[in-house]
């Protein structure tokens, strides 16, 4: 194998605008040693491109292509409209969104435009069409990012006149006639019916909560204005630079907008992997956070490795930036354990990326971002992630392209779902995005190889169906589960709502009545002092009371229901408590003929082709081994 068509590329994002450009060459230079094939630019250069509106300075960007393509590197080339320049917004002051209380989103740091304001729509494709004339067909650059992180900073969702009149116009061609869409809604409660589209408001600022069905239609509306958006920029960048790659970078835990939808339009899904930074701002236990508090919990980086798999068109997905130490915006910052950056990037070769990208290059001293590691010091130095990269480039040199691995388990989760239980969760901190994280670590703590698919999925390949929380269920799953030879099981609140957020007529789980042999007749919350420890902070307890045929199969120690049984399939009937869980799960595993014992504290495993990746999270060790072998040696190679 040579080294320009290795298993998996390697990375880094640069910017070489924050540098001298005599240091370009050795940049270069070094990347290529440490065996990287692949550099991102350009995303956040718009004031450099074009310094005053229309007056371009291709001079510095023409030559830092030329010199890292005679390095020997492949360009991914950004979109730069993430960060307009000063001189545009002050043009259209009306651009920049307007959050949730109506306060502008103004210029001084990025992502500060609304996506539903035409004058910025067109001022994005017309950047976009001359960064892609002036390099679409040059010789070295290989791929595209249109943007960057779409959402970042909470920035789907925008509260202007421009989001409100587009907003207006989505509703009329979803509903057509205002009374559909007052029928639909049930605006009868509250007298909240309107006579024209031109009446309906957004659904912020309202004295108390919003109809939850007004909210679903902002969300929905919302999602499709950034595909929108982005399918504007893939059209130009298909156009003038044909045959190229177009991606983007997606974020953790985020679910602002429909993945599945964005894909459509791309050819691979990136995302960007800080484990340490998600573990310290997310919902993870002081225990977790205390334990891989420089690891990173074991499943984080793996669990969105496999959704973004599953929403990627054709499974192609990449790490477009991988931490390679201490962030600056969590609210605490440790540098990763010795090997994590290595033991990162061969899990995501494991789970099936075509590229590791590390964030980045050479660590910027100035700005929001000065605290931010790269794979240099500020000073041009080494810093210790540049040596794990070169470990971890040798180690892919020597693997071969090698086969998918085998189908096993399916998650099923949608977009729409975590909308839905963040409008009306019915409790604080219920969520359809951290049960479908709860059902994903607890069966890979089995050992479980997990592909996460949308409702649309084809199920048939696998042996355990899991839909951890899926309000709306869609006709064809239905039919798809009705149809499955193998194990299902479903979780609460699946099946509990319709297309436009009521109850169903014959009760939840509406269309899986007839699959589990009952239906839900009441569902209630509990805090977290009526229901003990709670699996995650500041959670308590969803119950769903099932009338029907299916027995009782798990119960805690307080009587309460935790799955029922009927054929192949099993119901969950509260979202129990971590031990629950686990043990539904391993007898679904169990019937299905897959590995239902946890593997030991911290340890992970995932399988691609005839070879297993084996991961220590609690010492950052990592290893590839044959399928057979059950122990993990120490080191890894």
């Amino acid at each position: 194998m040579t080294q320009s068509d290795p298993a998996m590329h390697l990375g880094v994002c640069y910017y070489p605008e924050h540098w001298p450009e005599a240091r370009w060459a050795e940049d270069a230079r070094l990347m290529r040693e440490t065996g990287l094939t692949r550099v991102r630019i350009g995303e956040f250069a718009w004031s450099r491109i074009e310094p005053e509106p229309g007056l371009f300075d291709w001079g510095w960007l023409d030559r830092a292509v030329d010199t890292l393509h005679e390095a020997g590197l492949g360009i991914i080339m950004g979109t730069p409209t993430a960060t307009p320049p000063k001189w545009l917004v002050d043009r259209m002051p009306d651009m920049i969104a307007l959050d949730r209380e109506g306060k502008p989103r103004g210029f001084g740091s990025r992502r500060h435009y609304c996506f539903s304001h035409e004058g910025y729509r067109a001022e994005a494709a017309r950047i976009t069409r001359e960064v892609a004339a002036r390099y679409g067909g040059h010789p070295g650059v290989v791929s595209w990012q249109t943007d960057n992180e779409y959402g970042c900073h909470d920035t789907v969702q925008s509260f202007s006149p421009a989001a409100r009149d587009a907003f207006r116009a989505w509703l009329e061609e979803r509903y057509g006639d205002i009374a559909r869409l007052n029928e639909a809604w049930g605006n009868v409660f509250w007298s909240m019916e309107y006579r024209s589209f031109e009446e309906v408001e957004l659904p912020n600022l309202t004295v108390t909560e919003a109809n939850p069905a007004h909210w679903l239609a902002f969300r929905r509306f919302s999602s499709d204005q950034v595909v929108s958006f982005n399918r504007a920029q893939v059209e130009i960048l298909r156009d003038l630079s044909p045959g190229r790659d177009i991606t983007h970078n997606a974020m953790g835990f985020y679910t602002g907008y429909d993945h599945h939808d964005l894909c459509d339009d791309l050819d691979v899904l990136g995302w960007d992997s800080y484990p340490l930074g998600f573990l310290e701002m997310f919902r993870f236990t002081e225990e977790e956070k205390r334990t891989y508090a420089r690891q990173g919990h074991p499943d984080i980086a793996a669990f969105h490795h496999d959704l973004y798999r599953g929403c990627a068109k054709g499974g192609r997905w990449s790490v477009l930036e991988q931490q390679p130490g201490p962030v600056n915006w969590a609210r605490y910052n440790p540098a990763p354990l010795p090997g994590m950056v290595k033991l990162w990037t061969l899990e995501a070769f494991a789970h099936g990326a075509e590229m590791v990208s590390y964030f980045r290059w050479r660590q910027f001293p100035k700005a929001q971002e000065q605290m931010h590691a790269g794979l240099l010091r500020p000073d041009g130095n080494p810093a210790p992630a540049l040596a794990e990269a070169r470990e971890a480039a040798n180690i892919l040199s020597r693997i071969d392209p090698i086969a998918e691995t085998p189908k096993q388990t399916a998650i099923v989760f949608s977009y729409e779902s975590e909308w839905i239980t963040q409008i009306q969760p019915q409790g604080e901190g219920y969520s359809a995005l951290w049960t479908t994280f709860g059902c994903y670590s607890a069966l890979r703590q089995f050992g479980h190889d997990i592909d996460i698919v949308p409702p649309t999925a084809d199920l048939d390949a696998y042996s355990l169906v899991v839909v951890p929380c899926l309000p709306i269920v869609p006709e064809d799953l239905t039919r798809k589960l009705e149809a499955f030879e193998g194990q299902i099981v479903i979780g609460p609140r699946t099946g509990s709502r319709t297309e436009e957020f009521a109850i169903p007529d014959d009760l939840p789980p509406g269309p899986l009545g007839e699959l589990v042999g009952g239906r839900i007749i009441l569902s209630e919350t509990l805090s977290p002092r009526m229901s003990g420890d709670p699996v995650r902070p500041g959670e308590g307890r969803w119950i769903d009371h099932y009338e029907g045929a299916a027995e009782a199969e798990v119960t805690d120690g307080e009587g309460v229901v935790i799955s029922r049984v009927s054929g192949n399939v099993r119901l969950l009937c509260c979202w129990p408590d971590k031990p629950g869980l686990s043990t539904v799960l391993a007898a679904a595993s169990r019937d299905a003929g897959l590995p239902s014992e946890c593997l030991p504290e911290g340890i992970r495993k995932r399988t691609r082709g005839d070879l297993a990746f084996k991961a220590n999270y609690l010492t950052g060790d990592c290893a590839w081994l044959s399928s057979s072998d059950e122990d993990l040696p120490k080191g890894g190679g």
